[in-house]
């Protein structure tokens, strides 16, 4: 089946070539019910692409059901996959279906597979292989009609050599495998995510900020982020509540960002990466406040229109995203 090259996930932001492939392979994989594995480091976005995933395929009206793998005890696990049947343990008054079960003829979300028990391992590889399980007490054997993503944030070979997790369920997981790049694998993409990000926080705490100036958006693109995407969101959340003026300047950003700033060589690297940090923030202003009109915002800048769409095919910028920006 042809994959279709324009696919933009609608729940994701980035438009830089390594998403262009994190796209594409969510195209591929999306169309099938095969098994697919994302990794990628905590806060990268793993759980937007397991949903998009899901909603890309056929089973995308039936049920998607997540699981914090990390988040359950081993007493409970087994349970909360699986289900039970009244009398099975202490405490168990009446039936209780699992979460395969309520995601029958759908899509089961593994969140941090690698934190599973070697027990619970197991009891996986036994519903990859033969697309069936028993709840907790039971003995009528359930088919299990799900298509399972997990998601990583750990180095499962690594734990596969260690003894840790099964090699089988490790080859039964890692049937399509996704790595979603770190945010500072995707630098053009953090003014994209950094204005989203400004004006659904602003639309929630009714605050009128309209703008992110080149400095601070210059410091943004120069942050290395060990903490992603969410830290990302954290960190212009903030933003807006600090200004007053409907702009965020470096002084409204969190100190770790202001303090790298004092070191200019850390911060901005060469001259050319500078210049072109500074002129993308500039391209990405003006598109903005023009509402997507290449012309308008040329005109802003004093460049020709020809310059203006030179400029946008070198930085990768999808300038047609900011035609849907209400009018302020």
């Amino acid at each position: 089946m042809a994959v279709d090259a324009t696919f933009r996930p609608p729940n994701m932001i980035g438009d830089s070539p390594a998403m262009r492939e994190v796209y594409d392979l969510m195209d591929r994989v999306g169309r099938s019910d095969a098994t697919a594995l994302i990794r990628g480091e905590s806060g990268v976005g793993k759980e937007l692409v397991a949903h998009a995933i899901h909603q890309r395929g056929h089973r995308a009206p039936k049920p998607y059901i997540k699981v914090n793998c990390a988040a359950l005890p081993e007493t409970v696990i087994e349970s909360e996959l699986f289900g039970h049947e009244r009398g099975a343990f202490t405490g168990a008054l009446t039936q209780r279906k699992g979460r395969f079960e309520l995601a029958s003829g759908g899509t089961m979300f593994l969140d941090e597979v690698g934190d599973f028990s070697p027990a619970t391992q197991i009891k996986l590889l036994r519903v990859l292989q033969e697309k069936e399980f028993e709840r907790v007490g039971g003995m009528e054997t359930i088919g299990a009609d799900v298509r399972v993503i997990a998601a990583t944030n750990r180095d499962l070979e690594a734990l596969v050599n260690r003894g840790e997790f099964r090699q089988d369920l490790y080859y039964r997981l890692n049937v399509f495998s996704i790595r979603v790049p770190p945010l500072r694998e995707r630098k053009a993409d953090i003014p994209l995510l950094a204005e989203f990000f400004m004006e659904r926080c602003a639309g929630a705490n009714a605050k009128p900020v309209g703008r992110i100036a080149p400095p601070a958006m210059d410091r943004l693109v120069a942050h290395r982020w060990p903490g992603n995407v969410r830290e990302l969101e954290n960190c212009i959340e903030r933003a807006v509540l600090m200004t007053d003026d409907g702009v965020i300047q470096p002084v409204h950003l969190p100190p770790s960002l202001r303090d790298a700033a004092d070191d200019p060589v850390a911060l901005r690297g060469t001259l050319s990466e500078t210049l072109e940090s500074v002129e993308r923030s500039l391209i990405l202003n003006a598109l903005k406040a023009a509402r997507g009109n290449r012309a308008k915002a040329a005109r802003t800048l004093g460049i020709t229109e020809r310059t203006m769409g030179l400029r946008v095919e070198k930085y990768g910028v999808n300038w047609k995203q900011f035609r849907r920006l209400p009018r302020t």
